[in-house]
């Protein structure tokens, strides 16, 4: 596989970085990595796990000489590193994101770079509850959408080139509009996830059952909430903050959804409790038949896992 990019900058070395960098050294799509994350700890450990080709001790000096940067940190400071690393950007160079809210980084990254730089944000639909520089692995966006989402047409190379870069680490890729990206996240990623929050929450808070019976005795379902409520609380804090409008409407509508379905239960409405049940359903095998998830029992856990 030809190399895309002769030399690559990853901001911040958390799952999504540290699995980018695995996945780009095996399928040779750059000459050289560099790394950077804030804290000295980070720093040390990529270091030690031999996480990049390079790790430096300033932003800066990471993205000096760099063809592709990608912002790899919470939504609400791509901003300031924006800001910090526009100086030493190279002519020509892209800069691109990994960001799960996009109208906002847009508004927070674009102010920043200078005219010969080319910003296309993006967004790879991967991840696990795992964070941090040892949670990589280079399998984590086969098969996975990664969603390219261009400011404007300026270069359109630099939209191709990214593509295909994204598209040699196994992902298929999809133009979209941020607005409705951001939308389209809320519905399968910002409100689950914060309902998911709110359910552990609400098991937490109960004092009837004890917290020695919640986890003894969690059925799929909760496990699974559980699951999604052991992610990153940074970057969801600022998932939810910046993606506001689109995560209230979506839960608003899940409002009406349950206070339908709590009516049906409680005048005992079997007809419209099933009828909904098998309209929902039909949703999970579209999701299976999209290769977006295995079919196979325990959600393909192995026996005895959680």
């Amino acid at each position: 596989m030809p190399v895309i990019y002769n030399r690559i900058t990853l901001i911040g070395l958390g799952l999504i970085a540290s699995s980018m960098y695995w996945s780009i050294k095996r399928k040779k799509l750059a000459n050289e990595v560099v790394g950077y994350a804030r804290t000295h700890k980070t720093r040390e450990i990529a270091r030690k796990i031999g996480l990049c080709d390079r790790v430096c001790e300033t932003a800066t000096d990471a993205v000096d000489g760099a063809d592709l940067v990608v912002l790899c940190v919470p939504v609400r400071a791509m901003g300031e590193v924006a800001k910090t690393i526009s100086p030493a950007l190279k002519s020509y160079a892209t800069v691109s994101d990994v960001g799960s809210v996009k109208r906002y980084v847009i508004e927070q990254v674009s102010e920043h770079l200078p005219p010969h730089v080319d910003f296309v944000p993006a967004h790879p639909i991967a991840g696990t509850e795992q964070s941090g520089p040892t949670s990589g692995f280079a399998e984590l966006f086969e098969n996975r959408w990664c969603m390219i989402v261009p400011v404007e047409p300026k270069n359109e190379n630099a939209i191709d080139r990214l593509q295909s870069f994204w598209e040699a680490m196994g992902s298929k890729t999809v133009l979209m509009n941020p607005d409705h990206h951001d939308l389209v996240l809320a519905v399968t990623s910002h409100a689950p996830h914060l309902i998911a929050y709110t359910m552990v929450g609400v098991a937490d808070d109960m004092r009837r059952v004890t917290d020695e019976e919640v986890i003894n005795y969690s059925a799929a379902g909760f496990r699974d909430f559980t699951r999604i409520a052991a992610s990153d609380p940074i970057m969801w804090r600022d998932i939810f903050l910046t993606n506001k409008d689109a995560t209230l409407e979506i839960l608003g509508r899940f409002t009406e959804e349950l206070f339908a379905l709590q009516r049906a239960i409680r005048i005992g409405d079997g007809n419209q409790i099933q009828e909904y049940l098998t309209r929902t359903r039909s949703i999970r095998r579209g999701i299976i038949e999209a290769g977006q998830d295995t079919s196979a029992p325990n959600f393909g856990r192995e026996r005895g896992s959680s």
